[in-house]
């Protein structure tokens, strides 16, 4: 008997959804070997440019928290399809921008638009995969969207040297005109019962965020007394945010998933987890360039390593998972994930290139393992009527702890010029080893979970 055209299009989602994760997934990492052109354009220094990537996670968490109610309100067609529109034509005006400041001013506008983009997608698909299939849905989604990381330094590098850093963000408007008839064709348009809009609640989580990435990112700039009252007047917005979402009948972002300790360990050791792979991104392409005085092909060909890492542990993520189980993966993976980080900042200028490259492809598979395993554990235990709530709430989270990886690179880096380190690899290496211990203490959350925790998806 032959699939209708319906069950089609519902299994096309997936692949949908990893393009649009591919392309986002393309402009982070393709601009890491650029920064420091992108620096001498805007007249900064490369450590700077960390602001014009952390606006766009800052707007992806302000923003997010809307998607759910927009796609209910709307059908999830029409805001995948706008979420595109808008998303390609922020990144023509990063191509465009003549400064730092319209660099940045640009990047929001971009995050905006991804906030409503994967999110959205990745919505439709975990209300429409029962739980037995949430690993493959999961994996098919994540897969593709891999590839990015894999050519982007690499593609980065040569694009800048052969043309110039801007014509990195005209690579998606072929992209997005694709994925805009596709997804005009594969979403579906229903949405789920339309409710309240929760103004406070999206006004006080999305001005907590803000505050809070901004926080962490003044001391890169020296403003330390700035960033400690900054800090202070995020935390309390977030805090008065919870008291909200908790107290309001029809909240904007649903906390009851934070009771479920599986998703719990998500929140609390993922995020930490989280702001340590956040940073490598950061820190690696601005130690091979800065300290090691590579030029930035030969830092983007290195960086393949590290991406290719990810890819080449993918295919192994679900039969680890299945033969140790969830809670023994995110522990043991989780310390393997800390010694990536520590094994990068004993890297010298002298170390021999495949060395290097050997280092990064490690640093790449612990990552993947990680990053796929929380992904998973977090809606074991989700019943469906919190699924919603639980997606919007996690999609929040990771772009705020990307946000952040970013940030504590670029304050680590300051403490580090601060001490008189400069661009120096001592510098890079007080950071990657700090981040280390970050990522190391992300374990010990999983270390409480029950040894089946997530059995009944991985297939034990």
């Amino acid at each position: 008997m032959s699939d209708t055209p319906a069950e089609r299009r519902a299994r096309a989602v997936p692949w949908l959804v990893a393009c649009a994760f591919f392309m986002e997934n393309l402009d982070a990492t393709a601009i890491t070997t650029s920064l420091p052109q992108m620096a001498a354009s805007f007249g900064t220094r490369p450590e700077h440019l960390s602001i014009g990537l952390s606006a766009y996670l800052v707007a992806l968490a302000a923003f997010i928290p809307a998607s759910g109610w927009l796609a209910d309100r709307y059908g999830p067609r029409r805001v995948f399809a706008a979420a595109i529109g808008v998303f390609t034509f922020a990144s023509v005006l990063c191509a465009l921008a003549p400064s730092l400041a319209a660099f940045t001013a640009a990047r929001v506008l971009q995050g905006m638009g991804g906030a409503l983009m994967v999110p959205v997608g990745r919505l439709v698909v975990l209300r429409n995969t029962p739980k037995e299939h949430l690993v493959r849905a999961i994996a098919t989604v994540t897969w593709p969207g891999l590839a990015a990381p894999i050519i982007g330094p690499a593609l980065g590098g040569f694009i800048t040297a052969t043309w110039s850093w801007h014509w990195i963000f005209l690579v998606n408007v072929p992209l997005a005109a694709a994925l805009l008839v596709a997804a005009w064709w594969i979403i579906p348009s229903a949405g789920a019962a339309p409710r309240p809009f929760d103004l406070p609640g999206f006004a006080g989580s999305g001005a907590a965020c803000t505050l809070l990435m901004v926080g962490v990112e003044l001391p890169g700039h020296g403003q330390w007394m700035a960033a400690g009252l900054t800090l202070l007047a995020g935390a309390a917005l977030l805090w008065w945010s919870a008291r909200h979402f908790r107290r309001v009948a029809a909240p904007l972002l649903d906390l009851r998933p934070l009771a479920i300790r599986t998703f719990a360990v998500t929140v609390r050791g993922g995020s930490l987890a989280r702001i340590a792979i956040g940073s490598a991104p950061f820190l690696v392409p601005l130690m091979l360039q800065l300290a090691f005085g590579l030029p930035g092909t030969t830092a983007g060909m290195l960086l393949l390593a590290l991406f290719a890492g990810n890819l080449a542990m993918k295919p192994r993520t679900s039969w680890a998972m299945r033969r140790f189980g969830l809670r023994n993966v995110l522990v043991g993976n989780g310390m393997l994930l800390a010694v990536g980080f520590w094994l990068c900042a004993l890297l010298r200028v002298d170390t021999p290139l495949p060395a290097v490259a050997a280092v990064l492809f490690f640093c790449g598979a612990s990552r993947s393992m990680q990053f796929t395993a929380l992904n998973t554990i977090a809606f074991a235990n989700v019943p469906p009527p919190q699924m919603s709530g639980a997606s919007t709430l996690f999609s929040v989270l990771a772009q705020v702890n990307a946000g952040l990886g970013i940030a504590a690179g670029a304050l680590l880096l300051k403490v580090a010029e601060l001490a008189g380190w400069g661009h120096e690899p001592a510098a890079f290496r007080f950071a990657l080893g700090a981040m280390g211990l970050v990522a190391l203490a992300g374990v010990v959350d999983s270390l409480r979970l029950p040894a089946d925790a997530g059995a009944q998806v991985v297939g034990r």
